[in-house]
């Protein structure tokens, strides 16, 4: 069996353990159903998520000129301390820039190898810490918008990573912390002004399961530029990864906008 398209990350859904699905124009593959068979992964050119054009992609699924126009990748997104849109003030669509930064934001504590902090809008969850990888997380504080989630994100980087070391948490080498108990301890390094809202949120702490009949003691990251053909047993979905028996693992994420064919 056959499919083929456009890379886009995998869609998921919260269970025990997660499913995961990849979408396609004209079809998708439920990828938990994949487990222990042989996949095939060819790569056949470039397709902008945004403008739809078949040209090389510079970043996050977008070609140059889109990433460096549209408002989905504007700064704030990676820097939420840098979103001016509860000011009025426009980064390159406001209208988009309202819609997205004004509404509840969590900041949040996750551990997919070390404890990282990190910003995700409120109806992303669990969704983003899924896509972390996370094996589990909890609220720090929900806050009204996402400026508020920045800098306070920015006062936590002190205290522990931004980054999710991806080798680690593919190996399954992941730090065992009480994490409502590290909660508690950055109520009083949080700023000022989002003090508040920490007692009105719910600290609680949830639990991921993936779906991986066994972890890799090591990891080889497939790059599509250079090996354009792969085949593998997939043994396990973790993140935005594929995860094969012979420690080859594909980030789905890293190339959104390429066209592909994979082969089951």
């Amino acid at each position: 069996m056959q499919y083929q398209g456009v890379l886009n990350k995998m869609q998921t859904e919260f269970g025990n353990p997660i499913q995961y699905y990849l979408a396609f124009k004209n079809s998708f593959i439920h990828f938990n159903q994949l487990l222990n068979k042989e996949i095939q992964i060819q790569f056949d050119g470039y397709e902008c998520l945004h403008c739809g054009k078949e040209k090389k992609i510079f970043r996050q699924g977008f070609c140059f000129d889109c990433f460096n126009s549209s408002a989905e990748v504007g700064d704030w997104i990676m820097r939420p301390e840098l979103s001016k849109a509860h000011l009025g003030i426009e980064d390159r669509n406001l209208v988009y820039e309202q819609k997205v930064q004004l509404q509840p934001h969590i900041v949040y504590l996750a551990v997919a190898s070390d404890v990282k902090v990190g910003v995700t809008r409120k109806t992303q969850v669990p969704t983003r810490w899924i896509d972390q990888g996370a094996s589990y997380a909890v609220p720090i504080v929900e806050v009204p918008n996402r400026y508020l989630a920045g800098i306070t994100e920015v006062h936590l980087k002190g205290l522990f990573t931004d980054k999710t070391n991806w080798r680690k948490m593919l190996t399954n080498e992941i730090m065992a912390v009480d994490l409502f108990d590290l909660v508690l301890k950055t109520q009083d390094k949080l700023p000022t002004e989002v003090i508040p809202y920490f007692e009105q949120t719910n600290h609680e702490v949830l639990h991921l399961e993936y779906p991986v009949e066994y972890f890799p003691t090591k990891v080889n990251s497939l790059n599509l530029d250079k090996s354009p053909f792969y085949s593998g047993k997939l043994i396990g979905i973790k993140g935005q990864y594929l995860i094969f028996d012979d420690n080859t693992v594909f980030n789905i994420r890293t190339y959104e906008g390429y066209k592909v064919k994979i082969s089951i």
